[in-house]
């Protein structure tokens, strides 16, 4: 099939790459403000994969044909109609801007990872004078992969999660010829969720990457990130915090109505573990610990993209569901004190989904549609 990667990061490099290997006819897409990644995969005609980084034995080496690498919208949205938006969440909405003018009945969007990206863009769809267009938002837990640019067109990808789950929206699309086409095209074996608040919610970085970064980050700041961030950054204590996260999180998708796997229960299906405990799993992942990765400061996206785009819409639900969530409240205080920000007015809020003053009910109804 012929597939647009929307956004040349660590993710978008690893899609168009994976896409490529499995016979898929390939483009890869950046803003003309960030041209390096096109400029080098488009000099080189494709995508490297390294067999080795840092004497760390990687996944999926290679090297992949990629058909077309553009800075241009036109020519990424002309050359086919579905689309994988790969990038952070900030740049979601400036990415699909960039989409917006050629897009047709039909499209198919996903959008990796998802941090209730399909709702946000819908908004944009039906506000814009694209009205009414039909198109399909399909939003991710999270990246498929472990994985890293390592110089321009080379990755490192360390570690493939056993399936992805993900929604489709409207609900209306969830037919059974979609989830055919979303298995024959996606790289990994899929999960179909409920929606986009349930994919959010299941989101695997919830626990972990803002956590371990705000509680470590005298440490991450003076030694410049130089740990290892899962089995470093953890310890009994910070995995009771983690613990205490969760249970927050489930609280939530019950007062939702919605059925929400343990984190524990998550990352052993995701990794293929039998871990007993969220702290055995921090320390031990195989997938994870391949190399020193830590962030080395409070700008890094565990903390720009995680807080203002995961926690601050979770905060919001759990208030209009009557839920305490004092944990998770609390990393938002810190992040706004580390980076000078109010993430609450700033970050993903349900208003920006298109829930403002919507009731519970209206919005578990509007997702049913």
């Amino acid at each position: 099939m012929k597939i647009t990667v929307f956004g040349a990061g660590n993710g978008g490099l690893t899609a168009a790459y994976v896409l490529a290997q499995n016979g898929h006819d390939v483009c890869i897409y950046d803003s003309p403000k960030f041209p390096a990644q096109i400029d080098a995969v488009h000099e080189k005609g494709g995508i490297t994969a390294l067999e080795e980084d840092n004497g760390a034995k990687m996944m999926l080496p290679g090297f992949a044909k990629i058909t077309l690498a553009t800075t241009d919208a036109q020519k990424a949205m002309e050359f086919a109609d579905t689309y994988m938006m790969v990038c952070p969440s900030f740049a979601q909405e400036i990415m699909f801007s960039s989409m917006l003018p050629y897009i047709k009945d039909g499209a198919k969007v996903f959008v990796i990872p998802g941090n209730y990206g399909g709702l946000v863009l819908n908004k944009m769809l039906q506000h814009s004078n694209k009205k009414g267009t039909d198109v399909t938002f399909m939003d991710t837990i999270s990246l498929p992969w472990a994985t890293r640019a390592v110089a321009p067109g080379v990755i490192s990808i360390m570690g493939v999660k056993e399936f992805m789950p993900m929604s489709v929206f409207p609900k209306s699309k969830q037919t059974e010829d979609m989830v055919k086409f979303i298995t024959e095209i996606f790289p990994t074996p899929i999960e179909i969720l409920d929606n986009p608040v349930v994919a959010a919610l299941e989101n695997i970085n919830f626990g972990a990457h803002p956590l371990f970064t705000i509680l470590n980050m005298g440490l991450l700041e003076n030694f410049d990130g130089g740990f290892n961030f899962y089995s470093d950054c953890c310890s009994t204590a910070i995995a009771k915090v983690e613990d205490e996260l969760d249970r927050e999180r489930l609280t939530v998708g019950e007062s939702l109505h919605l059925h929400l796997r343990t984190e524990l229960e998550a990352m052993n299906a995701l990794y293929a573990s039998n871990s007993t405990s969220i702290y055995e799993f921090n320390r031990a992942s195989s997938a994870h610990g391949k190399i020193k990765n830590s962030p080395a400061n409070s700008k890094s996206r565990y903390i720009t993209e995680d807080i203002p785009y995961l926690f601050v819409p979770f905060c919001e639900l759990a208030k209009i569901c009557g839920v305490e969530v004092p944990a998770a409240e609390a990393l938002i205080t810190l992040a706004n004190f580390y980076n000078d920000e109010d993430y609450r007015k700033t970050g993903r809020t349900l208003a920006k989904m298109g829930f403002n003053h919507w009731t519970k009910q209206e919005i578990l109804e509007f997702l049913e549609v």
